[in-house]
């Protein structure tokens, strides 16, 4: 799922899907945006009236481990929406009943766990914010692709999300990893700090640097770049030339669920095609059959066909590498 920033809802924010006094309570885990909760819940309400559904909203790296904090006394029904490398965390996968929503069996096979203890309808990729009037100005060139990033000219004019505290961050550095091999890949991100000017801890925000003209290329999300071109900022979205890497959000039972019953129902809807026609207006990446980028997201620069601008990721990799990574990321180029 995405980190923004260590921002939390200190406290279990209620979203009532129903007045009624009798109605099923579950909770759930989530580190989905809070407009993104907001939509989605307001739209179950309609095929949920009898749930209502407690929220427990986290930044990635805090939820897993609030997650394994209460391990032995887990608080919630289910997880919703948080990031397949962190939930492919050995110790959450041992607290995870397997269920299998109707229709999950249409997702590609890499939305879903093939144990069934978890499944995934949306996801985010790597892509870049660039000013094009600060290129402009300061005759820059255009980056097509990571190389790209290691030009002189670009020195001090890129920003990047810190991998330890961002998902999105480490996406791109287990993506690169992926992409290149463990030695060029190390190799590569030391060059390329040369030229960063700053890490900040969220995904979004070298995006909204980027945009204001702060810097000339914020590596980020592509939704983040698609929104800030819908928004009439002087932005062209780039997605690497050689390919994304990218995380999807997943969703899993409890094994300790208390209201089972109603937990199953909800993860059910959120494979609903109610459901899925929400999707769009969030996520770059939707898994769920049939769906097409809107024509605004198109014209942004997504293809239509997302999965073929896309690194292939190996997810238990990246999930079982997460730490000696951000280890060696810290010890040879943290700041």
């Amino acid at each position: 799922m995405r980190a923004m920033g260590r921002m939390l809802w200190a406290c279990l924010l209620t979203m009532v899907l129903a007045g009624a006094a009798q109605a099923g309570t579950i909770t759930a885990y989530t580190a989905l945006e809070e407009d993104e909760i907001a939509a989605y819940l307001a739209a179950a309400k309609k095929s949920l009236p009898d749930v209502n559904v407690k929220i427990l909203r986290l930044s990635t790296g805090d939820l897993s481990a609030r997650i394994l904090a209460e391990a032995a006394n887990p608080q919630h029904d289910i997880i919703w929406g948080l990031g397949v490398t962190n939930i492919l965390e050995p110790r959450i996968q041992a607290l995870l009943e397997p269920h299998s929503p109707k229709g999950s069996d249409k997702l590609p096979a890499f939305a879903r766990g093939s144990d069934n203890k978890w499944f995934a309808t949306t996801g985010y990729m790597a892509a870049f914010c660039v000013n094009t009037e600060r290129l402009k100005a300061k005759g820059l060139p255009m980056p097509k692709d990571w190389a790209d990033l290691l030009d002189p000219k670009l020195k001090g004019e890129v920003v990047m999300p810190n991998p330890v505290s961002s998902g999105t961050g480490y996406l791109q550095v287990a993506g690169i990893l992926q992409q290149k091999g463990e030695a060029e890949g190390w190799k590569f991100l030391k060059a390329l700090d040369s030229n960063i000017a700053q890490y900040i801890k969220s995904g979004s925000r070298p995006c909204k640097v980027a945009r204001t003209g702060e810097f000339a290329v914020g590596v980020s999300l592509a939704f983040a770049a698609i929104q800030s071109i819908e928004e009439g900022f002087p932005v062209a979205m780039v997605i690497p030339a050689q390919g994304a890497g990218y995380e999807l959000e997943a969703s899993a039972l409890m094994r300790s669920a208390k209201n089972a019953a109603d937990a199953k129902r909800f993860l059910d809807w959120t494979m609903s095609p109610a459901a899925a026609a929400i999707y769009g207006h969030f996520k770059e990446i939707v898994t769920t059959p049939g769906y097409k980028p809107s024509a605004s997201f198109i014209k942004a620069g997504l293809p239509e066909n997302v999965s073929s601008v896309l690194v292939p990721i190996d997810f238990s990799k990246s999930a079982a590498n997460r730490t000696s990574i951000l280890e060696r990321w810290q010890k040879d180029i943290g700041r």
